[in-house]
């Protein structure tokens, strides 16, 4: 890492330039990326989703969350770059950095394609008082990655109607009343799950996010998609072409977007690169706002929530035959964190309809359940025992929806400590999972639902408490979210709408110790009106049961114990069905009916 940190800061001494930024994101500003885009993860060896690395000719750092923090410590050992933790009191931001660090009139670099306009914007103004120049245009870390993977280019394929509920020339007309309202002529999308759902396709160009690397535009009369033409079949294009869809090369985007004069344009500077803002004429007026379509996206059609429900059994049975496995066969044959993995992949590859994970699975024994995003790897894959607790959070793709979902698994002796840990996160998920708000609420209103018990402990857990899921595209889809900061980087403030789906999974993690998660997905939906008007409540569609060996009864409440056992008939009703009559019986053991007597 040493090695690759100097060839950059040789780069950037030929370039003229005084610091680096290198970001996460692609060309699209997505979460998760492609191989051809990990360069913060050549460069820096921290393989998280979520991080920012700066490089200046003395000094580097990387930014990253609570989430991340465990497997950043051990991932960046020996390599030249210095761990800081965003939002951590006393710890500069990454543009507060930047502010403090840069000499008066010098130059920051970053490959502008990665970097959001509105970061951008808001760099340049904060910059621009020590006169600072941010040079935009070159891929340093591309130009020194040797044998670097190249640019995905995976099959297209057409999501069916009676999947995605609705076709993708109604979307395509639903847009452009949005866009006449707006005031718009044109309309730039580059987010790649918008792009899918709007024209109803799914790809394979990112692991486990079904889409297709490509941008959209759209004027009143047309649209325009600009992909490589080798993942297009031959049904495909006549698909497109009957909707009708333009297609022009993938990189062609840039030379169209600076030939736009005295438009107004519709575009979200949060999800549209610096790159692209900078290539418009400045005769053109640019309207910054949320895409329409990510908010479409985000309010599942009575389709959708239908398969989902269905799509929610099929995880739910493929899961709780994992969990009974694993019960009833550790300590017996031999696992690990890795196999048993596979264990369950090999369960939901029995489910019909299945298509493939919808993140990478985080299967996590001992203390590296602690690490809230962990990766078992050939070096790290460690013996499960019969004892203690194993995490695994995992989730899968189905043509009827995505799933995700988080269990702590009990194998053995634990302590009172780790019981009471655990029957305070399976409490906060149902309490909150209960929820009934009035319509206009956002997550930031409920996430003390989930937090309270933890909160007046004196304690926490540092991620977010629930976020918006796509149907068979992103796990992690805006703008819907539960949490308690108000980052304006974020996106996941959206008013919670009937038909939104989301994540309920509250945690605690001992550093060095232990990690508990306990995670259901949820439908927001409607409940009574009244003279205080429309109030909101959730459906649960997660139906496995939850560790009752974990649990410590004297520390529930009345309502709490009725919240599992509620739950647990639930999933009785729901699962028993299809399992053979071994399972059957356990399951039956599993969500008995529980009290204080």
């Amino acid at each position: 890492m040493n090695e690759r940190l100097e060839k950059l800061r040789e780069s950037m001494a030929r370039h003229h330039m005084d610091a680096y930024l290198i970001l996460t994101s692609d060309f699209h500003e997505s979460e998760y990326v492609g191989e051809y885009f990990k360069c913060r993860e050549y460069l820096t060896g921290f393989t998280g989703s979520a991080g920012t690395a700066v490089v200046t000719r003395e000094e580097a750092g990387l930014w990253t969350d609570g989430r991340y923090i465990i497997q950043a410590k051990k991932q960046l050992e020996g390599s030249g770059f210095t761990l800081r933790q965003t939002g951590q009191e006393g710890t500069a931001s990454v543009e507060e950095y930047l502010k403090a660090a840069m000499p008066e009139g010098s130059t920051l670099g970053v490959d502008g394609r990665t970097l959001s306009g509105r970061m951008g914007e808001k760099l340049k103004e904060l910059l621009e008082l020590k006169h600072v120049k941010i040079a935009y245009e070159q891929d340093l870390v591309g130009q020194i990655w040797e044998e670097r993977p190249p640019m995905s280019k995976k099959p297209v394929w057409i999501l069916d109607e009676k999947h995605a509920g609705r076709s993708a020339r109604d979307k395509i007309d639903s847009l452009r009343e949005e866009m006449e309202a707006a005031g718009a002529d044109i309309h730039i999308i580059t987010s790649l799950d918008d792009i899918a759902w709007l024209l109803n396709i799914r790809g394979g160009d990112i692991a486990c996010n079904p889409v297709v690397l490509s941008y959209v535009i759209v004027t009143m009369r047309e649209l325009t998609l600009f992909v490589s033409q080798e993942v297009l079949s031959r049904k495909v294009i006549r698909y497109l072409e009957a909707l009708p869809v333009s297609i022009r090369p993938y990189d062609d985007l840039y030379e169209v977007v600076k030939s736009f004069r005295q438009k107004r344009v519709l575009l979200d500077k949060g999800r549209v690169s610096y790159t692209v803002v900078r290539s418009l004429d400045r005769s053109n007026r640019i309207l910054d706002r949320m895409n329409p379509v990510s908010q479409a996206k985000a309010v599942k059609n009575p389709v959708e929530v239908e398969n989902e429900r269905r799509a929610h059994i099929k995880d739910g049975v493929a899961v709780t035959k994992f969990i009974c496995w694993l019960k009833n066969q550790v300590g017996k044959i031999p696992m690990t964190e890795r196999s048993v993995s596979e264990h369950l992949e090999n369960l939901r590859r029995e489910q019909e309809g299945y298509i493939g994970p919808s993140f990478p699975t985080i299967s996590a024994y001992g203390e590296h359940a602690a690490m809230c995003h962990y990766l078992a790897t050939p070096q790290s894959d460690t013996a499960i025992l019969a004892r203690g607790m194993y995490l695994v959070d995992s989730g899968g793709h189905y043509y009827e929806g995505t799933t995700d979902i988080t269990r702590t698994i009990v194998l053995g002796p634990v302590t009172d400590k780790e019981r009471e840990h655990f029957t305070l996160v399976a409490m906060s998920m149902l309490r909150l999972s209960h929820g009934k708000f009035p319509y206009g609420c956002r997550g930031v209103s409920l996430d003390y639902a989930a937090r309270q018990l933890f909160w007046s402990r004196g304690m926490n857990y540092s991620h977010g408490t629930g976020h918006g899921v796509g149907y068979l595209l992103n796990v992690h889809e805006p703008p819907n979210g539960i949490r308690y900061e108000m980052d304006p980087e974020r996106m996941d403030y959206g008013v919670l709408k009937e038909g939104m789906v989301c994540s309920n999974e509250p945690g605690f993690y001992v550093e060095g110790g232990y990690g508990i998660r306990t995670e259901n997905l949820m439908v927001c939906k409607k409940a009574e009106k009244n003279q205080y008007g429309q109030f909101m409540e959730f459906e649960c569609l997660t139906f496995v049961p939850i560790d009752l060996d974990g649990l410590d009864l004297s520390v529930m409440e009345e309502t709490d114990i009725q919240y599992l056992n509620d739950y647990h008939r639930q999933v009785r009703e729901r699962i028993l069905p299809y399992l053979t009559e071994e399972e059957a019986t356990w399951l039956k053991e599993a969500t008995r009916e529980v009290s204080k007597k």
